[in-house]
Formats: structure tokens, sequence, C-alpha cells
């Protein structure tokens, strides 16, 4: 069976176990064998991580750090390792930070947004076969260009939505969002602190949206969980799955 790396950013394995959402079921649903991962810890934990070259792909999740600070101590690490499966091939969904992660690795720029997108908003799709129009969940302040050689695919008013480069996926929102994965969250807030107050006056009535809106936001997962590995199947070279 191949693996699907999903790298989170919390140390906290139970916190950890939940922030991959309904990614993981998307992705076990494509076969895969599911395996959470961090370089977050008092040192990079890069040892801990497999070979990227042999991952079916590599899932990198949302974070409170910013893609563009270089003081945060496991981030060098982090990109460096982003690297490797962009070099090797392996097909990477970039997930919020994670999808800011993968265009600043493919020259693109990240930086803070003029005003930060909270809730279930539609996207302008250029590609609603692999993006859909949605709803998906926005909950993020900083944004991400797309990189030199990349497709834009969607977009709002405020930021580019997702991109694609070769195999690799980046999205701005949050496919994975159900009320574990959420709830995790609002547990990392308790201890380091509240966001913004303009996001943090919006959780309550994004907690309840989020718990009424789980079966469709968990259907929408699986569809671009399955479209973009479809995708990279397509692709020549050494993108493509190999044979069973």
């Amino acid at each position: 069976m191949q693996t699907a790396l999903v790298l989170v950013h919390d140390a906290d394995p139970s916190r950890g176990a939940r922030l991959p959402g309904t990614l993981r079921p998307a992705l076990e649903a494509q076969g895969l064998a599911v395996v959470v991962g961090t370089t977050v810890g008092p040192s990079p934990l890069l040892t801990d991580l497999p070979d990227p070259a042999g991952l079916r792909t590599l899932v990198v999740m949302g974070s409170g750090a910013a893609a563009y600070d270089d003081t945060v101590p496991w981030l060098g690490a982090e990109l460096a390792y982003l690297r490797r499966a962009v070099d090797a091939g392996t097909p990477v969904l970039g997930v919020c930070f994670g999808g800011q992660a993968l265009a600043r690795v493919l020259g693109g720029e990240v930086s803070q947004a003029p005003a930060g997108e909270h809730g279930f908003l539609d996207v302008e799709t250029a590609d609603p076969a692999l993006v859909p129009a949605g709803p998906w969940f926005e909950y993020h302040g900083d944004r991400f260009t797309v990189p030199p050689g990349g497709v834009e695919v969607a977009r709002t008013g405020r930021a580019v939505q997702a991109f694609t480069s070769g195999p690799h996926l980046g999205v701005q929102f949050h496919p994975e969002i159900d009320p574990g994965a959420f709830a995790a969250w609002e547990e990392t807030w308790a201890l380091t602190g509240p966001p913004p107050p303009e996001a943090a006056a919006l959780v309550p009535g994004l907690r309840r949206e989020i718990a009424e809106r789980a079966p469709e936001a968990a259907a929408a997962c699986a569809r671009l969980v399955a479209a973009f590995l479809a995708r990279a199947d397509a692709l020549p070279g050494p993108a493509a799955a190999p044979a069973a």
C-alpha cells in the first residue's frame, strides 16, 4: 500500500491526529495509508520523516506561523523537505500555510494579506473539475502568489485560492475542516493565545456552521483529493503513480 504523509504543525499527538480532518478518510478512500508527521518540536524532526521520494503524496497542512517568517525554528527544515518532495516529483498538496510554503519553494511570494478571510466562501474557479466553486472554509491572514510556471486555478476578490504547478496543488482554503479539526485549533488557541479580535469574534458562529456543513464539506474534500491524485497520475514523468 502506498503512503500519504500529512505534515501537521503541532507537536501534541492528540491535536496532531485530528488536524488532517476529512483529508484522512479522503486519502484512505484512494487506497493510501495515511501517516501523520511533524517538523515542529524542540529541534527539527526530519529524521522521523520518510524519504519523500517514496511517498504517493505529501500533504502540508495549516499553521499559525507565517511561511515567510524565517525566525520560525522549524521552517527552514520543512521547506527543505518540501523541496526534496518537489524535486522527486512527489505530488504535493499544500493547504493554507502548506500552500504558501509550496508557493515559496516554487519561487512564488508569500505575504500578509491586507485583510483576512474567515468562514465558508465561494471561489471563482478556472477548473471546476479540480477545484469547484465551493463553498470552501477560509481562515487565513496571509496570501501567496502563483509561482513562476504555475497556473492560477481559483481566487476570491482578496486572494489567489488555488494554483497548480506540475503535479502539485496549493490551496489557500481548508478542505479538511470538520468539527474535530476545528476543536484542535481551539485547543491550540487556548495555549498560544486567541486569534485576532476580528477573527475571534466569529469563532462561535464558525463552530456551528462547520458542524452543520460537515457532510457536504467532507464530500467536497473527497472530490478534491480524488481529482488532485487523478491529475497527478495523468501527467508524464515521475509524478505518475507506479504500477501496482
